[in-house]
């Protein structure tokens, strides 16, 4: 089959990537094979292509976005058929018998193990995915559409639960790429009042289109104090910023499984007055499953725009530019493998 392989990380504009052929996975007990339909395109691909992440499997095949459908089961799996569509997200495992797992905190598992970083994930043909962890999705939404919802919604959902935003509050998003404007979907559809700061003229257009109070500069200030903000852009120097946009007691979540170094805070400025600074690690599999059902009541869709397999290193380039407002999706248009 045909996949992308990260050959040696560095700068995109290198082409790190090579596309390559790799043999068809074979499914292992408790696991699934799946024929990908389309895979979205994600900042921690780019992290783990030019290396921000450290290296966990050489020559691994990005991708952790997937929709596609079950060609074949391994052995002990229950609950999907031949046929099913299903979606492979970012987490791919976890032990499920340490402290964090038994809590319900499983994407604090230290054993834990994601998608096309640990294994092979969408920017191929077809992929495996544990049973346990493959989210069964609707025939009725196209796969292109559902996609960036396997991750970019998926986290921002965490996100925004880590922002602790009261009923009607006022959030803060910056940045406005494939996870912000989803949360801002689902955040305005519970209610509340959103914000988006970011640097891209057309994420600022999206964002009002969709309903956003305001949309500004990432380095302005917003109109209004906030409850709750969300840092998606990887840039530490907007933590000071938007924890000073903070009003009394609100909470700044960083969504990012990367940032650049962060300048140093000054306590009064930035953190006084019982404000708070939270990360977002992975998620949980019921945060997925709630995030789904809700995107599905509230008609959360992503802004896309389509790239075939063959050009996913384009597609990586075209993100780290900016060159395109929502979410970027690839679209395997190869023939099956038999």
């Amino acid at each position: 089959m045909r996949a992308w392989a990260v050959a040696e990380p560095g700068p995109v504009e290198r082409n790190p990537l090579r596309f390559v052929e790799k043999p068809l996975p074979t499914p292992r007990r408790g696991e699934l094979l799946v024929h990908v339909l389309a895979c979205g395109v994600c900042r921690t691909d780019l992290h783990i292509s030019e290396g921000d992440l450290p290296v966990h499997r050489p020559g691994v095949t990005p991708g952790h976005e997937v929709v596609g459908v079950v060609v074949a089961r391994g052995g002990a799996v229950s609950g999907f058929a031949i046929g099913d569509r299903v979606g492979v997200a970012w987490l791919r495992r976890t032990c499920g018998t340490c402290a964090y797992c038994v809590r319900g905190a499983e994407n604090l598992c230290p054993a834990s193990e994601y998608t096309g970083w640990d294994a092979d994930g969408g920017y191929a043909q077809y992929t495996t995915v544990p049973a346990d962890f493959a989210h069964p999705l609707p025939d009725d939404v196209d796969e292109v559409a559902l996609a960036p919802l396997l991750c970019a919604g998926i986290i921002g959902y965490r996100a925004l639960r880590r922002a602790a935003l009261p009923p009607g509050g006022r959030l803060g998003l910056y940045g406005f790429g494939g996870s912000a404007h989803l949360c801002a979907q689902l955040a305005l559809a519970q209610g509340a009042t959103v914000h988006v700061l970011t640097r891209d003229p057309a994420a600022r257009r999206l964002a009002l289109e969709l309903g956003a109070a305001s949309a500004r500069g990432a380095y302005d200030a917003p109109p209004e104090p906030l409850d709750s903000a969300i840092l998606f852009a990887p840039v530490g120097d907007l933590v000071p910023l938007a924890l000073r946009a903070l009003d009394r007691g609100g909470v700044l979540s960083v969504a990012g499984i990367h940032l650049s170094d962060t300048p140093p805070l000054h306590y009064e400025r930035e953190l006084f007055y019982e404000k708070e600074l939270r990360s977002v690690t992975s998620n949980t599999r019921e945060d997925g499953r709630e995030f789904l059902r809700l995107a599905a009541r509230h008609g959360v869709r992503a802004t896309t725009h389509v790239y075939p397999l063959a050009q996913a290193q384009h597609a990586l380039r075209d993100l780290k530019a900016g060159r395109f407002d929502g979410a970027a999706v690839l679209v395997n248009d190869l023939p099956p493998v038999h």
